[in-house]
């Protein structure tokens, strides 16, 4: 059925019409920078309206005030200009969020969703070249205004951007997108999972639009006291580059004076590193700071060095320049946030986000007349095992604050033995003490340690696993060459990478599940998160509402966790503070 042309008010009364009821499926394309303005919406009983509008965010505002649909789209390219044009909705379902759990890996372009969900050769996707853009070969005669070629992809021009051509196109997009929506719940409902793996792809999608909108928000931050901080280790900012090779070879003497003869050489080459702290008699097989860090007191260079790479990583990473290029006139630092690393599925940000110096925590502060309320997961990876592999022994483990203690009590171990056996069996630490400790975990929880044995297996025999909400984490090949000796590093490395996976994968579901859940549930307080960092939430809310905002994400925990493990075996924990800057968390 060919799409009809519609204004707002013709749209909502057609969808009305259809019977479209409150939460019920919707997909949405959004027209971009290559096409009309204009909106495409497609709903499951056959409807397909197009909506050439100029303001097309108006429009999708209008549709979530009257229907509070789940919009179906195709990349986090939609909810982005949502989100810039200051429209937030409630709930979606992600294309690319949810290829990447059923799939695996990070590639999720809408030609690759559409050949997976059909079983369909990617090698035989049909490519568009520069002379060819409205035509591709193969497809002669065929209608070009079908996304569909005659062998099942889809149209390459489509894919790559035709979509956006004119409105009656967003609209076919639209039902495109849909149609894939509706393979993919297939997928689910019959792929293997411990979980609920629908609730999953519901989870994951929030994750993503919870992405948009980070990218678009961004973190607070005190500039005057970032440049403070910056200056604290780089020195004043340098007016032009002989200035910035002075203050450069200055901070390479504070280390370089402490050994003679050493003006040759360059701290920022490790080789030369190592030479340099040879001549006074430390031997290193390389110069990563834990290792320097067990020679701190046999030679003052080794503290030098130390204080050296924490003012050099803030000079060149996080300095004035990164300042300048990523903190906007508002005070925010902004940069482009996934929900999904492509491997275990944990959320990921650019900009230094994700590995912000502990030193620069001080600049990120609650703007005037609001706080931030910072929360952070205790020992949710251990607990998390608990859940996802049914050992009651461990879960009953959780009920403690410390779940260390009573580990230890059942080990018959003190406490820092305990947490070196635990962490030992899902990191794969075998030599010096966790080796005793590890054979203290096999008799005294069986359950939890076959479940790592078993995807420890899986990986190295080069298969891939799914992680409890079903997630697929693929395991690389053996590559061509390999001596016996390598081959046996290489499946013992997977082996690590699964068992570590589907514990790392699980705890970052359920922390998105978290997460989504205080988005949602924090709108009425004006809540909203500013920073997901792996097992932490920082939320900035009005002043008067933080008590009530540090009780909700203790709330959400509680709730995320009822839906994630059902069974309410495992209890999880959060410390939750209300805080002006983000220093100001325990740690």
């Amino acid at each position: 059925m060919p799409p009809e042309l519609a204004t707002a008010d013709e749209l909502v009364a057609a969808l009305q019409r259809h019977g479209l009821v409150r939460g019920g499926f919707l997909a949405l394309s959004l027209a971009d920078e290559r096409g009309e303005p204009g909106i495409g919406i497609a709903e499951p009983s056959g409807g397909q309206w197009a909506l050439a509008t100029g303001r097309p965010a108006a429009a999708v505002a209008r549709l979530e005030a009257e229907f509070r649909p789940r919009w179906v789209w195709w990349s986090q390219q939609t909810p982005l200009e949502l989100a810039r044009a200051g429209v937030r909705v409630a709930t979606c379902w992600d294309l690319v969020a949810v290829h990447r759990l059923i799939f695996g890996g990070w590639r999720a372009d809408p030609a690759l969703i559409w050949a997976a969900l059909h079983d369909l050769d990617p090698a035989s996707m049909p490519t568009t070249g520069q002379l060819d853009l409205f035509d591709s070969a193969g497809d002669e005669g065929t209608d070009p205004e079908d996304p569909i070629r005659p062998d099942g992809h889809l149209r390459p021009e489509w894919a790559g951007g035709g979509w956006a051509r004119d409105p009656r196109r967003l609209a076919g997009w639209a039902r495109t997108a849909l149609r894939a929506s509706a393979l993919q719940q297939r997928r689910l409902a019959a792929a293997p999972a411990t979980g609920d793996g629908p609730a999953t792809a519901r989870s994951e999608s929030a994750a993503e639009l919870l992405c948009a909108e980070l990218t678009v928000d961004g973190l607070p931050i005190d500039t005057e006291r970032a440049e403070q901080i910056i200056a604290s280790f780089a020195g004043p900012r340098p007016r032009d580059a002989a200035e910035a090779a002075a203050v450069r070879e200055r901070r390479d003497s504070t280390v370089l004076r402490l050994v003679p003869n050493s003006s040759d050489i360059d701290l920022r080459n490790p080789a030369q590193v190592r030479t340099l702290l040879a001549r006074v008699g430390i031997d290193v097989p390389d110069t990563r700071s834990w290792r320097l860090e067990r020679f701190a007191g046999a030679h003052p260079v080794v503290e030098a060095l130390l204080a050296w790479r924490k003012a050099e990583r803030i000079a060149t990473t996080f300095g004035y320049e990164w300042l300048a290029r990523n903190v906007g006139p508002d005070a925010r630092l902004r940069g482009a946030w996934s929900g999904s690393d492509g491997a275990a599925g944990r959320m990921t940000a650019q900009a230094g986000l994700h590995n912000l110096p502990a030193d620069l925590r001080p600049a990120v502060a609650a703007p005037a007349g609001h706080v931030l309320v910072r929360a952070d997961l205790g020992q949710i990876e251990p607990r998390v095992l608990a859940a996802v592999s049914g050992d009651r022994a461990l879960a009953k483990a959780t009920q403690d604050d410390d779940l260390y203690a009573p580990v230890a009590g059942r080990l018959g171990v003190d406490r820092p033995v305990a947490k070196i056996a635990v962490l030992a069996a899902m990191y794969g630490q075998t030599s010096g003490a966790a080796g005793q400790a590890l054979q203290n975990m096999e008799s005294a929880y069986p359950v939890a340690m076959r479940y790592l044995r078993e995807a420890y297996e899986a990986g190295r025999a080069g298969r891939s696993v799914r992680t409890y909400g079903g997630r697929l984490v693929r395991m690389w090949q053996t590559p061509a060459g390999l001596d016996a000796e390598q081959e046996r590093a290489n499946s013992a490395s997977r082996g690590r990478f699964a068992r570590n996976a589907v514990v790392q994968g699980a705890a970052a579901e359920l922390f998105k599940a978290w997460a989504v859940t205080v988005r949602a549930r924090g709108l009425p307080l004006q809540a909203r998160v500013v920073l997901c960092l792996h097992d932490e939430l920082l939320v900035q809310t009005p002043a008067e509402h933080g008590p009530a905002v540090q009780r909700l994400l203790t709330d959400c925990l509680t709730e995320a966790a009822a839906r994630w493990a059902p069974d309410g075996s495992v209890r999880f924990v959060a410390d939750v503070s209300v805080i002006e800057r983000w220093s100001e968390a325990k740690d």
